[in-house]
């Protein structure tokens, strides 16, 4: 896949599926912008990457900063061909009798009103382009009740629904909207996980989980007419048929 001359923006590139992703994009050619409240750490994943790749301290909560990080994107390499709402956090996981309601609104702020931010900051600038890709990262959790993780369930099941919503408004714009639900991946975030031991994801052992460069690869694919077929929609990275799709070993 040859993304040459394309420009990606990735927010959570910090680590994980966003760094990762952030290395196969920028291996296939594109010019890409990484976001992440962590300014240090993405200011050194782009200077490893070099000329093509510049980092954006964002918080994807605040409409404001998306924007911002939207428009130094365009003034930088002159476009935004693909969004990769990849920003997520699963802490902090309690049952819902002892949840603490700041934590849990500051969780759908990052992993559900995050996702609208930038959807709604990139949509005017790919709509005058003709289209682009919105891709999302989305979770098998969106779809099944897991036992601590009400506001991490509710929030990827409402973003499933937001990426339905976006394709239903835009495809005829030339928008691409499609989901991806990775599994279970090498990163921080199964590491909170395991911490809590609260239901059966934390029991799983560290061996069980996916790269995080499979999801990254698999975001690239996703930008290729051989993933037309699943606009508007949620593919899985536990379908089989997708590994080899990908070329997934």
């Amino acid at each position: 896949m040859d993304m040459t001359g394309k420009t990606v923006m990735i927010t959570g590139a910090s680590r994980g599926i966003g760094e990762a992703a952030a290395r196969v994009f920028a291996d296939a050619g594109a010019n890409v912008a990484l976001l992440a409240r962590s300014q240090e750490a993405i200011a050194q994943i782009a200077g490893e990457i070099g000329k093509q790749a510049i980092a954006i301290p964002c918080n994807v909560a605040r409409f404001g900063e998306m924007s911002s990080a939207v428009e130094t994107t365009v003034q930088a390499f002159g476009g935004l061909d693909v969004l990769i709402n990849n920003a997520g956090a699963i802490e902090p996981i309690s049952r819902l009798a002892e949840a603490d309601p700041d934590g849990w609104a500051m969780n759908i702020d990052i992993n559900l009103k995050g996702v609208f931010n930038g959807i709604r900051a990139a949509l005017p600038v790919m709509k005058d382009a003709g289209g682009g890709s919105v891709l999302t990262i989305s979770s098998g959790a969106a779809h099944g009740a897991i036992e601590g993780w009400s506001h991490y369930c509710s929030g990827k099941a409402a973003v499933n629904m937001l990426n339905r919503c976006l394709h239903l408004e835009e495809a005829e714009s030339g928008i691409r909207a499609i989901g991806l639900s990775p599994g279970t991946v090498a990163t921080q975030m199964q590491r909170e996980i395991k911490q809590s031991g609260i239901n059966p994801v934390s029991k799983l052992n560290w061996e069980d989980h996916i790269p995080a460069d499979w999801p990254a690869r698999t975001l690239l694919w996703m930008c290729s007419a051989e993933a037309d077929r699943f606009k508007g929609d949620e593919i899985s990275l536990r379908d089989e048929g997708l590994r080899k799709a990908v070329g997934l070993i």
